[in-house]
């Protein structure tokens, strides 16, 4: 017991920062009570906790009497001079009442006392040392893994916390293996303590590892302005320049590659697009996108539509859709993806139930918005002089009877469809 105290102080005080006099006052006060249950009709005992070799002595002050009525508060003159051979009658004397028993109790307060303390030390040292570094980056060495993947990770004098849905699902890591994560809160835990939470799914993290990489960053000549990601999958940097002989692209992939490569190793392979900002939401899409040409798009506050064709369909979805997914959220909106096949099967079905509708405005002469007179003129001279007879064409049979071309059969037919 003695040693094992010995050695906890000499943890706490270098591993921890908790000086030795604090935990020992803070058990020897614990231990008092305690000591009040275990030694029947004490009132005043005190603990004494030797800082050097761990002894714990429980004493209490007895009254020197001739004859003793209550055993807990007096002593009788011939004991008490066996203590002190000068004492007398009506004094106070110093006595040890250490109960046999009592190793076995202060051996469990003091660890409860001892991991109170640790907890309010590392609190302390929590909010002091991390309280402002929210959104930096961290260093750690996997301590322990609980609870299927959480990751506990020793940052020196306290531990910090990262959580399992913060840890992409292509990592897996060992104790002892280092760790790079940013410290993405500081907060209180229920047990009156506090924790430093990590994150190595974050996009802030991205941005951190590209200042790390990229001078011109830190300078304010090139800004990050979005960043979305899929951690281990797929991130999408949106940059700008804030001086016009600065590429903000160039500058963050680095000569050949390196300062980009070099991030990409941090996240564990993670593909990474480096955008040029565009304050054009369907601009940055193709960006977004690129080489991946967007055939028709249609667009509303919240989603935006478009179609490709169908061998740049997957491309454009990505694996298990996280291309589309983050393209979506880089420009703010819901992102939907057609094929062409698909599109143009759902056009033919639409434009069949339009036709056999009862609606009069289909039977009227043609008249098509935006589209130049002479064309509508030619498709009256074939036959095609009401939206129900044009609506009941093919793309093939406009261009077989007008000799225009079929982007143009296919726009009129679009136009038609939606006067």
């Amino acid at each position: 017991m003695n040693k094992d105290l010995v050695a906890l102080f000499e943890y706490l005080e270098r591993e921890k920062g908790i000086k030795r006099e604090i935990i020992i006052g803070s058990i020897e006060e614990a231990l008092e009570q305690a000591a009040r249950k275990s030694v029947d009709g004490i009132t005043n005992a005190n603990v004494s906790v030797n800082p050097i070799t761990g002894e714990i002595d429980v004493t209490c002050e007895k009254e020197i009497v001739e004859k003793v009525s209550y055993p807990g508060e007096e002593i009788s003159l011939e004991a008490a001079r066996e203590l002190d051979p000068d004492c007398n009658i009506g004094q106070f004397i110093e006595v040890i009442v250490t109960p046999s028993q009592f190793g076995r109790i202060a051996a469990q307060t003091a660890k409860q006392v001892i991991a109170q303390k640790l907890r309010g030390a590392e609190r302390d040292v929590i909010y002091s040392e991390y309280r402002d570094r929210v959104g930096e980056i961290i260093n750690g060495t996997v301590k322990r893994i609980v609870k299927g993947r959480t990751v506990i990770v020793d940052l020196g004098k306290v531990e910090a916390i990262l959580p399992e849905r913060f840890i992409p699902r292509t990592e897996h890591y060992n104790v002892g293996d280092r760790i790079l994560a940013l410290l993405y809160e500081v907060r209180d835990t229920e047990g009156g303590g506090a924790e430093a939470v990590l994150s190595r799914t974050a996009p802030g993290l991205v941005v951190e590892l590209f200042k790390q990489e990229v001078p011109e960053i830190q300078e304010g000549l090139i800004e990050v302005v979005k960043v979305v990601r899929e951690g281990g999958h797929r991130c999408k940097l949106a940059v700008r320049s804030n001086d016009p002989k600065v590429d903000p692209v160039g500058a963050c992939v680095g000569v050949r590659g390196t300062r980009v490569k070099n991030v990409i190793r941090e996240l564990g392979n993670e593909k990474i697009d480096i955008l040029p900002y565009m304050n054009d939401r369907i601009e940055m899409l193709e960006r977004s996108l690129s080489p991946i040409e967007i055939k028709k798009i249609n667009e509303e506050e919240e989603t935006v539509w478009i179609v490709v064709d169908d061998e740049d369909y997957p491309a454009a979805l990505g694996k298990k859709g996280i291309n589309a997914r983050l393209s979506g959220e880089l420009i703010g909106v819901r992102l939907e993806i057609e094929k062409m096949t698909d599109h143009k099967k759902a056009q033919i079905l639409q434009r069949k139930q339009l036709s056999l509708s009862e609606d009069t405005w289909l039977d009227e002469p043609l008249q098509i918005a935006g589209m130049n007179q002479f064309i509508v003129d030619s498709l009256i001279a074939a036959g095609f002089d009401t939206p129900r007879k044009v609506l009941g064409a093919t793309p093939e049979k406009l261009i077989e009877s007008t000799d225009i071309s079929k982007e143009m059969a296919e726009d009129i037919l679009e136009k038609v469809t939606k006067p």
